[in-house]
Parts: C-alpha cells; structure tokens; sequence
C-alpha cells in the first residue's frame, strides 16, 4: 500500500534536510516545465526504468512520486506500482500533486534546471559579477582589444552555434586551460554560454581563483548576441588544448585555493571503498566530472559521466537524492574541485572529492552504459532488422511506432512513423490506425523494447521492435525525414528551448526565456528551502 504524504508535511521534510529524500516528478517534461517543485527531479513515467535507477539508486531511499493530481491518469499510482515492483520500498505519493502544492501556498516553479538556474542569478547579485553587452564586445573587437571569447558550453552546443573567433572551453574546464589560451595577464576575457547560467558562473570561477586578466561574463550568451542582430557561426570546432605541466600545475594550486575557501572535504581510497559497501544505508553518487572523451578513455566502475560544468548547470538531472553521498572524481585535482566548491555554495551538503587520481585505479572503458532497472527488459521479444522493415513496409501493413522524444522526432524519423509517447499508450494507439502488425522504434531501441509490452497489452497483433533502433536504421543507409509527419501524441513531452522554435517566433521564445531565468532570484527569496551561499570576498 503506498503512502500518501500531505503538501505540508513534505514541505516540513524538505526544509528539515539533510536526510535523504528523493522527489520524483513523473510527467513528461513538457508537462513538468509548467510547474514543479523546487527540488523535484523530472523522471518521466515513459522512462522510469532508466531514469530511477540514475536518480535514486538505493531502493531503500525515501522516495514523494508527484505529478499534476489528475486523477484520471494515475501517473503516480502506475509510477508507484512499478517501482514498488522493482524493490523501491519507500515510495510516498503526494496528495494532489502540484495542485495541492499550490493551494497550500507553496511555490511552483516554471522550466527546468530551476534550483542551477536561479542559483546563477544569486551568484550574479551577490558576487556582482561582470558582464559585457553584445554591442560592447563589437566595440572592443573593433578597437583591436586583446581578448579571447570562451564559451563554456559542452561541444556539441558549440557546434551548433557559436559567437565568431570563440573557443570552446566546458565550465569545468575554464580552470584547468585558460592558461593555455589566455596567457598574458592582459587578456581580457569573456566567457558565454547559450543564455546566462554558464556564462556568470564560469566568469566567477575565473574571478574567484584571484586570476590577473580581466573576466567578464557576456550578458544574456548567445541569445543576446542574436537578439542585439550579430551573427552566429555552425559547425565550429575550436577547442581550447589541454594544459602543460606548468600551466597545470597553475591550475592545480588555483583550483587548491579555490577549495579551501569554499570547505571542500576528501576522502581516500579506504574511505570510498567502505562508502560503496554501505550504498544501501546511504545513496553515493560517483561522478566523474572529466569531458565525456576522457570518460570513455578510463573511469571508475559504476561512476557516471557528469562533466563539472553541466553538473552546475543542471544538477537535479544527476542528482536525484537530497542529502546523499556526493563523491566527485578526477585525474588532475583542478576539476572536481572546481565543481565541488559550486556544488557547496548550492547548499549541496556531503560533497567530497576523491583525492586520489582516478588513474591509480582499476578502470573501465567506453561510453556510459544505461542500466535499466533489474528484469524491466521482456526476456524475449521479436525483433526485425533494419532492411526486412524497409520491404516490408512497402506493404502499408506495418504501424511503425516512434518512441523517441518530439524534438529527436522532428530532427529525423523513418518515413511513416508515429509518434509516440509511452505513458500515453493507450490514447496514441487510438489515433493509430489499427495494423496486422507493429512495430517500434526508438533511438538506441531501448525505449521501445520498454514499451513493446505496454503495446501488446492493447493490440491483438504482432508487436516487433527495431534491431538496434532508428540508429540501426541509419547505420544500414536508409534516411530519415524531418517534421511533424504523424503525430498520435502532442509535442509536450519536452521542453522548447529557445533554439528550437524558428523564425521571429525564435527571438520572443529567447525574450521569454532570459526573463524567466532573471525573475527567478525574486521567487527563490520566498522559498525558505533555498540554502544558496557565495564564497565570502578574498
């Protein structure tokens, strides 16, 4: 029998922390960006399986499920059931959802990534970190200033746009290579992102370690850049190289100061050992804070890529549990403690950083794996490769299901796929015109072999998925098209950034966004939750 828990008594719970509490949102992240808790992850009820297990690995974890208290969907009664199902032995329901939250009284909070978020806009008030109009950095380009432009987004934003002569820096890199592409201490230097959360925090970590160039953050990244009419490139790929010895030893004792005033504690190998033989009486998150290459390269087992940047810029992403274990990892020592000293200033309580190299260890290689929840895959199922499916379809006898998100399936599907949203099931295959057969595609296929038997459970037809996928799919050189060609469900199951939209719908999207990313230092300030504190000035 779940528990049902009061708006009042969660809220008691949630600003009594630090014991561990895990908030789970499960609606689908469109529906999750209208309004939510502060300190609520989003795991979708379509992913449950793959996101729990992420966001709160110990089963034993007290868990509050919530959604909008529509009744009529139970999503936390099916979301509630599964993973009761699959050993989570403390899951709570919160009565009445988001609706009840707000009649109580208590905030809810529009987009996603909130607390990151509104923490950015609490280090630029506190620490009045600098910034640049688009218009003032033409004018310093123009002036022949010796300055260099650091976005300090992941490389495949840069990639996709980025301010002209820019040089791709992640957050948590900023530290670690600035020496390398601003060695005169006359530089100026500007750092951006895509709006303003990475770009005041990066600038304030340059700020922070005393560093001699002048640091300013470009006020509002790129969107500002394109609202103020300057020109963005695509497809760039200018990297900032990785430190030499005497540049990182630099980075080294910055990042050593850095910590020591933020309180940045270590344990050692012994100690990380015994914390991972007591992960089941305390949640411990690994987290590597390396680029996702070094990851790949050699990691811990069990640890998960979080590169430091995006862990600042998103944390409830990573992070599930309030009040867990947080050990981040490194080979250099600049990174994780970099990352750490933000993560305290959060209020994120238990933040430790091995102060061992990750090197000196046993490690593993290749990409992150996905680790759905124990036995949540059907042991067998049926399968079609890539080019049976192409003839076949030919034969309009096949209903092809697209399990992946809106925006993946605007970007490119197979010709004559529905989409599909998973929770929805039901309602999507009454849109879908029924088939002697069926079948499921998703990215990697993984979501739809998830779903292969929610559809059988509803269609008296064959129900086979896509071996290996739509990225199967395109390895075997058949295209895909974009737009909205067939939809079964609507686009709500994300959240539209900005860039997504197209046209002058593109510059009100970006207007929209930079105003709610700054309105949300007032609504903190009424949230008696929020534990954000700067590092005091040196």
């Amino acid at each position: 029998m779940t528990n049902r828990i009061h708006p009042k008594v969660l809220k008691e719970q949630v600003e009594s922390l630090p014991h561990e509490l895990a908030i789970l949102d499960v609606r689908e992240q469109g529906a999750f960006a209208l309004g939510h808790l502060l300190f609520a992850s989003n795991a979708p009820l379509s992913r449950l399986e793959i996101e729990a297990p992420r966001l709160v690995p110990r089963r034993s974890s007290a868990v509050v499920l919530c959604d909008d208290g529509n009744e009529s969907e139970n999503l936390v009664l099916r979301a509630s059931e599964l993973l009761s199902h699959f050993g989570y032995n403390n899951v709570n329901i919160l009565e009445g959802g988001v609706r009840d939250w707000r009649k109580c009284g208590y905030e809810l909070f529009s987009g996603i990534n909130v607390p990151s978020k509104a923490f950015g806009e609490f280090i630029e008030k506190t620490c009045h970190t600098p910034n640049i109009t688009p218009s003032n950095l033409v004018d310093l380009r123009q002036a022949g200033t010796d300055m260099v432009i650091l976005d300090s987004r992941p490389a495949p934003e840069f990639q996709r746009m980025s301010l002209p002569d820019a040089i791709n820096v992640p957050g948590a890199e900023l530290i670690y290579r600035i020496r390398e592409v601003a060695p005169d201490p006359n530089t100026v230097v500007i750092v951006n992102c895509a709006g303003r959360t990475r770009s005041i925090i990066g600038a304030q970590t340059l700020i922070n370690t005393s560093i001699e160039n002048k640091v300013l953050a470009l006020k509002n990244g790129t969107m500002g850049w394109h609202l103020a009419g300057f020109e963005l490139e695509n497809g760039k790929d200018r990297q900032a190289p990785r430190p030499t010895q005497k540049n990182l030893a630099w980075a080294q004792s910055a990042a050593q100061q850095l910590a020591e005033r933020a309180g940045v504690q270590y344990i050692d190998w012994e100690t990380l050992s015994l914390w991972c033989s007591e992960s089941e009486a305390h949640t411990l998150y690994l987290l590597d804070v390396r680029s996702p290459e070094e990851y790949e390269a050699g990691h811990l087992p069990n640890s998960q890529n979080a590169p430091g940047g995006q862990l600042v810029q998103a944390t409830d992403t990573y992070i599930g549990t309030l009040g867990a274990r947080i050990v981040l990892m490194d080979d250099d020592g600049v990174r994780a403690k970099a990352t750490a000293s933000w993560l305290i200033q959060m209020g994120r309580p238990n933040v430790h950083v091995l102060k061992n190299s990750i090197g000196s260890g046993t490690l593993e290689t290749g990409p992150e794996r996905i680790k759905p929840l124990e036995d949540a895959l059907p042991s067998s199922i049926l399968k079609i490769d890539p080019i049976s499916l192409a003839a076949q379809s030919q034969e309009n006898e096949i209903a092809l299901l697209d399990l992946a998100d809106s925006r993946t399936y605007k970007h490119g599907h197979i010709a004559g796929a529905w989409f599909t949203v998973r929770s929805q099931i039901r309602s999507c295959l009454d849109r879908i015109p029924a088939a002697p057969k069926y079948v499921l595609t998703s990215p990697c296929g993984l979501l739809a072999r998830l779903a292969a038997p929610d559809v059988s459970n509803y269609v008296h037809a064959p129900v086979k998925i896509l071996s290996r996928g739509t990225d199967g799919w395109v390895t075997a050189g058949f295209p895909l098209v974009s737009g909205f060609e067939r939809m079964a469900a609507e686009t709500n199951d994300v959240y539209w950034l900005p860039y997504d939209h197209e046209g002058e719908k593109t510059k009100d999207q970006m207007r929209e966004y930079l105003s709610w990313e700054t309105g949300l230092l007032s609504q903190i300030a009424r949230d008696p939750s929020v534990h954000f504190e700067a590092l005091a000035s040196k």
